[in-house]
């Protein structure tokens, strides 16, 4: 099997996703980057009723159309407590900012544009246009006004207009479920003892951290050996869960001691291709299981976040209905690189900004897979196309954000 361009890859993963659409309702507070299913109208009018945007008084526009008029405040309206009753001839209500409308008045004057006096007076010294600082009921939406469509994204904008129609839950779309599997006889869990033999396993909390962070729930099978009837018990695990996407860490490639593709061939999963050309990530085993993709990412650190971030994210978006999230960007290089063989090379490196604000790129000497302090300090990733000419300092070039 020829090795895949990144792209075509790419294109075959999200060519076979098909995105969730079983609904649930979770409250306010659980809604922040939840996707909703449904379209959302308001159940109530707001504002509810004319309302004062400003603190001042409330008065017939035709009383102060000219400066100096004195009007006689004859009470007080306050948010949950309005004046009862009206506004005529020559008179004021102090009002405050949220405050109901009295009957009769038209306009707000602020209090800065007046002057108080004695027996309950004052005296103004601005005129302002009618209907001055006035919130108009229903101005914002009515009752019945769809307001948010379905396939929104829930922010805090949204959040507070939801709250404002006064609905308590929302319809949102389930999150995509997503499996992570590490296999290894040398693996162990972080704050273990690891013999001479033995490391501790790490891919499982970059990659869950990735898949979190674009819409999915995490199911962690933990840690098999390379043993077939232990990968094939935690295969099952997932199918039973309905996962939606079983990831694999290490042993998809097709070694002696790499059970996990020929483990997941046994149980029926459709092997689509399993090698790319880019590095780091050459080995990624791309498949289905049923309803289940599967993405076979290799076991070295580096490789396993970079094709997740590459090939796991874009199809948990998908899953999820979540808008592509763009990372690419470009930079000019601070120190050359060498021409690139046949493969897409994803090159770690810190970012710094020019004199002019633009995004410099500064490669990390050394580039080995198992180096994650490397990749835990960069802010990118180099993107260099296969058979790229040596690129001295100062040339542009295309980048990753990772963060």
């Amino acid at each position: 099997m020829s090795l895949l361009s990144v792209e075509d890859a790419l294109n075959r993963i999200l060519g076979s996703a098909r995105p969730r659409h079983a609904i649930e309702h979770v409250s306010l507070h659980e809604g922040l980057d939840r996707v909703l299913a449904q379209d959302v109208t308001a159940r109530v009018t707001h504002p509810a009723f004319d309302n004062s945007a400003m603190d001042g008084y409330a008065v017939r526009h035709e009383d102060v159309h000219a400066i100096g008029a004195e009007l006689t405040v004859i009470g007080q309206s306050a948010a949950g407590h309005g004046f009862d009753g009206e506004v005529k001839s020559g008179q004021a209500v102090r009002i405050f900012t949220g405050a109901p409308l009295p009957a009769g008045a038209d306009t707000v004057i602020i209090q800065e544009d007046t002057e108080r006096l004695a027996d309950n007076k004052i005296r103004t010294s601005f005129a302002p246009g009618k209907g001055r600082h006035i919130r108009l009921s229903g101005q914002d939406f009515a009752a019945g006004e769809t307001v948010l469509r379905a396939g929104d994204v829930l922010d805090a904008g949204r959040l507070t207009v939801a709250a404002g129609m006064n609905h308590a839950v929302l319809p949102v779309l389930k999150k995509p479920t997503v499996a992570i599997l590490a296999t290894g006889d040398e693996l162990l869990t972080p704050g273990s003892i690891p013999g001479a033999d033995q490391i501790i396993a790490s891919n499982t909390f970059g990659v869950a951290a990735i898949a979190r962070d674009n819409g999915a729930d995490i199911l962690d099978l933990g840690i098999v050996p390379d043993n077939r009837q232990a990968i094939s018990a935690a295969v099952e695990r997932a199918r039973a869960a309905r996962a939606d996407v079983l990831v694999t860490l290490g042993g998809a490639s097709v070694g002696d001691h790499d059970l996990v593709q020929s483990t997941l061939l046994a149980s029926g999963m459709t092997l689509d291709f399993w090698r790319i050309a880019m590095r780091p990530g050459k080995p990624l085993m791309v498949g289905q299981l049923g309803d289940m993709a599967v993405l076979g990412l290799p076991g070295n650190p580096v490789s396993s976040l970079v094709c997740a971030l590459l090939f796991l994210e874009p199809l948990v978006r998908k899953l999820a209905r979540l808008p592509d999230r763009d990372r690419l960007t470009t930079a000019c290089l601070a120190s050359p690189l060498p021409a690139n063989d046949k493969r897409q090379d994803y090159v770690r490196a810190r970012l710094s900004s020019d004199a002019d604000g633009s995004l410099v790129a500064h490669p990390f000497p050394r580039q080995d897979s198992s180096m994650m302090k490397v990749f835990a300090q960069s802010d990118c990733l180099i993107v260099r196309a296969p058979n790229a000419e040596e690129a001295p300092a100062g040339t542009p070039c295309e980048i990753v954000r990772l963060r």
